[in-house]
């Protein structure tokens, strides 16, 4: 037997254990890559509690993707963060093109942060429903926020979501405020789309208008304004002034015609001017009063668990209806059904049943 030489130094090198030789190369490097992937995931959670706005950016990226490697990897995040999140404040704010969102959130953003408050704001872009491109603007019309330590800003496609919202804006909120940021801004397209959606994952929902934009009373949307917790005009400055405080008076009586909240919260109109830096401390001050009297009531906590319960279900809905879609066989037969349906030889009701009859 060959006698072991013997190390009498400290630096020297051990060898290594062997890899197994049922092992293959292949299957090796598929378990090395496995452990580091584990380890860049579980990195990623420690970097989000620990506020590191690269490891924050990097998590959103993972969970939007629709990659089915991902969905994991996703799973995972939300796991880590969960316990960390419900913590924020979320206001949702809607408005058309021009209205002057992006400079609203601004001065609003750095308002907070001036007061020690930490805001992430989730911003919506318009996307191409051809290629699902996104403008992606946020950051270049936030200047100033985006360079505040205190301010996170993330801009996302809206692609084919309903009224806007990123399809994981739900997600990302929960990472958010298991990084640390006390008050969560969601700004939705504003360009005709339901904005149910934004509703349904905010504490307080906020529309910007304009004055004299022909729609004070005639061109009001129903659902949102029943929505709207507040309503702001924006650009209530120089010639603008006496429009605005003249439309702050439709609004009102408009507000008045329709039936009280559940929540006893009589909605407010008030006027401001972002680009003047005006009336943003009196729209903090209206969500503020609005918090305290929600949370006193109770009506604060029930909505969060109510909003939970409809994420549920629209998450149990999503998935059914992407696996159906992606079922191979349901993809062949649907292509022949749509071709019958041309043909006049099924009705709409028997294709659809028919490609239920596959899924089951």
């Amino acid at each position: 037997m060959k006698k072991q030489k013997k190390h009498n130094s400290a630096l020297h090198e051990l060898q290594g254990v062997e890899k197994p030789k049922n092992l293959s190369n292949k299957t090796a490097l598929k378990l090395k890559k496995a452990r580091k992937q584990k380890q860049s995931i579980s990195e990623l959670i420690k970097g989000i509690l620990a506020a590191n706005k690269t490891a924050l950016s990097r998590a959103i990226t993972i969970i939007e993707s629709t990659a089915p490697k991902d969905r994991a990897d996703a799973k995972e995040l939300i796991q880590g963060c969960i316990t960390h999140a419900n913590k924020s404040i979320r206001i949702g704010i809607t408005g058309v093109p021009g209205v002057g969102k992006s400079t609203f959130i601004e001065q609003f953003g750095t308002l907070l942060t001036q007061k020690g408050h930490k805001v992430a704001v989730l911003a919506v872009d318009p996307s191409s429903s051809l290629s699902k491109g996104s403008i992606l603007g946020d950051k270049t019309r936030m200047e100033e926020l985006v360079k505040n330590k205190l301010a996170f800003i993330r801009p996302s496609s809206s692609g084919d979501s309903l009224g806007g919202v990123a399809r994981k804006t739900r997600e990302a909120i929960i990472l958010c405020e298991a990084a640390g940021y006390s008050h969560i801004v969601i700004e939705t397209v504003g360009v005709g789309q339901s904005e149910t959606v934004v509703h349904s994952m905010t504490d307080f929902f906020l529309l910007l208008k304009l004055a004299g934009a022909g729609d004070e009373l005639q061109g009001i949307k129903r659902g949102i304004m029943e929505m709207a917790d507040a309503i702001i005009i924006n650009k209530a400055d120089g010639e603008n002034l006496k429009a605005a405080k003249l439309a702050k008076t439709e609004f009102n009586r408009a507000l008045h015609l329709y039936p009280p909240k559940d929540n006893g919260w009589i909605a407010k109109t008030i006027t401001c001017s972002a680009l003047k830096n005006q009336g943003i401390q009196e729209a903090l001050d209206l969500i503020n009063e609005y918090v305290t009297q929600m949370k006193d009531s109770g009506y604060f906590t029930s909505k969060r668990e109510q909003q939970q319960h409809f994420w549920m279900l629209q998450t149990i809905e999503n998935r059914l209806k992407s696996d159906f879609y992606d079922n191979p066989k349901i993809k062949r037969a649907l292509k022949q059904q749509l071709k019958a349906l041309a043909n006049a030889t099924t009705s709409p009701f028997q294709a659809a049943a028919y490609l239920l009859s596959l899924h089951k």
